[in-house]
């Protein structure tokens, strides 16, 4: 999804009836997609997106801030009166396909395209919902919330969801699971023919990094390893967040903090 967010600075949360003033406001692009794909454009890739946007004045906002960041917008529709629910990204052409979990008949399509084209995929999974099981089976990586793998799962810790969700998913490479201020989870696949077994067996292909997702499909398009991998989403989250909003501060490749992993 692709949209535009309003975002305002405030001292403290309003209560319900308060008013009170911002201290400062900006309005700019949001949505999983979007974010994900300004990131790629930002750090050297050329993602595209195919999506739908409404011809007011925020659809059209949306496609010049996407345009000015070197996103391919070219299979956006624009239509009357309507606004999209839907996107999905490609980058690098026939590098990676994300898909950000919303319309599921869609994103099936294009999934089966692209596994029938043998092009890896990406799949952000943030709650269980209809159609997701068939989407995952599709997926080579997987990025998920904090409550989706046990809410997936039923398994008694997020570490344990992570092995059967590699149990369940035979395709998939690696399986992150993200945790807010606590950085994030990574479970990696190094066995071709895994087995159920003790949990505990797992844990030394257990990855933790603070971490945000948005940098992933570049790291994973750039062949970086998992020791690499991670701490070099946690660099670009953490420009993110010395911004207002959730692309302000997304760094660009040329950024001296991220040389020494795209060198």
């Amino acid at each position: 999804m692709t949209t535009v967010d309003f975002l305002a600075t405030v001292d403290g949360y309003p209560k319900p009836d308060d008013k009170i003033r911002t201290t400062s406001s900006k309005v700019q692009g949001g949505g999983n997609a979007g974010n994900a794909l300004t990131c790629a454009a930002r750090l050297g890739l050329k993602p595209k997106i195919i999506s739908k946007v409404a011809d007011d004045a925020q659809g059209m906002s949306i496609l010049e801030e996407l345009e000015a960041d070197g996103v391919d917008t070219s299979f956006i529709v624009v239509s009357k009166g309507g606004s999209s629910t839907f996107s999905y990204v490609l980058v690098d052409s026939q590098t990676l396909v994300y898909f950000d979990g919303m319309s599921m008949e869609a994103s099936l399509f294009f999934g089966q395209e692209a596994a029938g084209n043998n092009i890896p995929i990406l799949v952000e999974a943030e709650s269980p919902r209809e159609g997701l099981d068939e989407l995952l089976k599709l997926a080579d990586f997987v990025v998920c919330s904090t409550r989706f793998p046990q809410a997936w799962t039923q398994a008694p810790s997020i570490p344990s969801a992570m092995v059967s969700i590699l149990l369940r998913l035979p395709n998939v490479k690696f399986v992150i699971v993200t945790l807010g201020e606590d950085g994030c989870l990574m479970l990696e696949r190094k066995d071709a023919d895994v087995e159920e077994r003790n949990v505990e067996s797992f844990l030394e292909l257990l990855y933790k990094e603070k971490d945000d997702s948005l940098a992933i499909p570049t790291s994973i398009c750039s062949n970086m390893v998992p020791e690499k991998m991670l701490p070099f989403a946690a660099q670009v989250a953490a420009a993110k967040c010395r911004a207002l909003g959730a692309r302000t501060g997304l760094p660009h490749r040329t950024d001296p903090r991220l040389a020494s992993f795209l060198c």
